[in-house]
């Protein structure tokens, strides 16, 4: 889906910046606005697996408390929440360009 999103900012960034418009412009919506959009899906699709991850950890003191939870539901459950807070902090990363920036032109 990330990659879907960046191809599509990417050929809008060249409409825009088709007929005139310099480097920095070109650069920024061409490869800017996708590089953000596919920060943005990645981003989503991690806060999805951090709130899943949670909801399964959070869910014994709200459902049966006297049914134990299996061991494996509860590792995976970890997983997925490392995973959602790793990809939340790529995703940020990437967004704001602190991880692999665009070039600068000047």
């Amino acid at each position: 889906m990330g990659t879907v999103a960046s191809a599509r900012q990417s050929l809008i960034g060249q409409l825009e910046t088709s007929s005139s418009g310099n480097v920095a412009q070109m650069i920024d919506k061409g490869y800017g606005q996708a590089w953000q959009a596919t920060a943005l899906w990645g981003g989503a699709f991690a806060l999805a697996a951090l709130v899943v991850g949670v909801f399964v950890l959070a869910r014994p003191a709200f459902g049966a408390p006297g049914r134990p939870q299996a061991p494996w539901i509860k590792s995976v459950a970890w997983g997925g929440v490392a995973l959602g807070v790793i990809g939340l902090l790529l995703a940020v990363l990437k967004y704001t360009d602190v991880l692999l920036g665009l070039p600068s032109t000047g």
